[in-house]
This record gives structure tokens, C-alpha cells and sequence, in this order.
């Protein structure tokens, strides 16, 4: 819209498509081309089976998907609860303690995530709260790890909310509880289910902390990923991957539904 010009309008698509196809869309079409392949020699592979997945469906692969599934869910649901709690709580706040909070919420995110799995590593292998070794400790770790993006998405939210909504309510006789429920977090919803979507793609694709965690008993599919390439079996890993990549992306198009179904109403 701003490129008013038909020639510069197609100088601008060349250039977009000449940086896109190499840097955004080629790895994963590299990805899924080994998904399919039996041997890769060349610039392209030499042959094309389906083996790949059909040892994904009848393997242990589906149960680590399972797995990353479960957790996703949990932790994105923690998160998005948590991030909203802190969210609304900090908008009473003054803006000393609002950047405070922010700063707090924000700190797993500043440091390496090796780091938060090794710090909840640590904090919790003694009792009282003795996770070390089981799967409540990934979903933990998970939450902890993607919450700043759900604080922040809502946060961002309430300072777009026009306060007339809630004023109105209140003036009418509403009870904060009932302002709260039925006002305030419905005008939400499209910010929250956004924060969902993204709190459930960062926990789908989380490594680095889970590699530190995980139990022999909960294998999340990147953790199964890893394992596989690092055996040296990579059109086996590529084919997990794609898997991966498609499960992640039909949830956050559902969830893309839902925030689109939202915003109209």
C-alpha cells in the first residue's frame, strides 16, 4: 500500500521473495524433502520412501508426541493462567512495582534456558518439594520458561482496554468479580488465546532445559529428536521434525480460529 507504483510494487515482491525462499522457506523445505529420502548424495536426494514415517507410527515416536502434546497444554494453560493473574495485579500497581514485576517476569527469559532447568535441577532434588526425576518437574520447567510471553501479550492487552467498559459496569452496580468474568476477560480473549498459541509453540519446541530434566518415563518429541540425529539416523530425525512442525502448526491455526471467532464478537 505504500509503493504506489506497479514496477516498484514488483521490485519489492522480487526482493521479499529473493530473501524469503533462502532464509525462511528453503530449510524447511530441505527438512521435509529428507523426510522422504533414503539417501542424499547430490543437491538432491536420490530416492523416496515413506519408511521413515511408517516407522514413526509404529514406534515409540507417537508417545513422545504424546508427551510433548500433554505438556504443552499443561504448561501453556499454567502460563497463560499466571501471566493473566500477574498481569491484572500489576495494572493496580504503581509503575515502580509494575516495572519490578515485569523485570521478574521477564528474568527466565533474559538468561539461557540450560540455565532454568539447571536452577529447578538443583532447587528441587531435596524435600519438601523433591520433582527431580519425574514429570511434574518438566511441566514446571516449561511454564516457567514461556510465562513471560503470556505476562506480557496480556499486559499489552490492558493497556490498550478503554477503562470506559469497566467504569460502565461498575457504575451499573457491577461487582468487581462480575467485571472481572464478564467484561474485562472476554474483551481479552483475543489477546489470550494469542498468548496460548505462542505459549504452546515455545513449549512444543523447548530442548535445552528438558535435555536436564526429563525422566526416562515422560520423552518429549524435540528430546526424541535430538537423540535420533545424534545416532547419525537424520532423514529419521527430519521425518520427527516434520511431524513436529505440522502437529504445532494445526493447533495454532485452530487457536488462530478461536482468537479470529473472538475478535468479531
Amino acid at each position: 500500500m505504500l509503493v504506489h507504483s506497479r514496477r516498484a510494487r514488483w521490485v519489492v515482491r522480487a526482493v521479499f521473495f529473493a530473501l524469503f525462499l533462502p532464509v525462511f522457506a528453503l530449510p524447511f523445505l530441505v527438512i521435509l524433502a529428507a523426510s522422504f529420502a533414503t539417501n542424499w548424495s547430490g543437491a538432491l536426494p536420490s530416492g523416496v520412501t515413506l519408511t521413515h514415517y511408517q516407522d514413526i507410527a509404529h514406534g515409540d515416536s507417537l508417545s513422545a508426541l504424546t508427551t510433548s502434546l500433554l505438556t504443552a497444554v499443561a504448561a501453556s494453560a499454567l502460563a497463560l493462567a499466571i501471566g493473566t493473574w500477574a498481569a491484572l495485579a500489576a495494572q493496580r500497581m504503581d509503575r515502580r512495582l509494575r516495572r519490578v514485576v515485569d523485570a521478574l517476569f521477564m528474568l527466565p527469559v533474559a538468561v539461557p534456558s540450560v540455565v532454568v532447568g539447571l536452577s529447578l535441577l538443583v532447587a528441587f532434588s531435596e524435600p519438601p518439594l523433591l520433582l527431580n526425576g519425574t514429570r511434574e518437574i518438566v511441566v514446571v520447567a516449561h511454564t516457567v520458561l514461556v510465562t513471560a510471553f503470556a505476562h506480557q501479550s496480556v499486559s499489552a492487552a490492558l493497556t490498550r482496554l478503554d477503562p470506559a467498559y469497566e467504569q460502565s459496569a461498575a457504575s451499573l452496580g457491577a461487582r468487581p468479580s462480575y467485571v472481572l468474568w464478564h467484561v474485562k476477560l472476554p474483551l481479552l480473549l483475543p489477546s489470550l488465546t494469542a498468548a496460548a498459541g505462542l505459549c504452546f509453540a515455545l513449549s512444543m519446541g523447548e530442548l535445552s532445559a528438558t535435555m536436564m530434566l526429563y525422566p526416562p518415563d515422560w520423552l518429549p518429541l524435540p528430546v526424541k529428536i535430538f537423540g535420533t540425529t545424534d545416532r547419525g539416523a537424520l532423514f529419521a530425525g527430519a521425518a520427527l521434525a516434520v511431524v513436529l512442525m505440522v502437529t504445532t502448526l494445526a493447533v495454532l491455526l485452530g487457536v488462530s480460529r478461536i482468537r479470529t471467532k473472538a475478535s468479531y464478537r
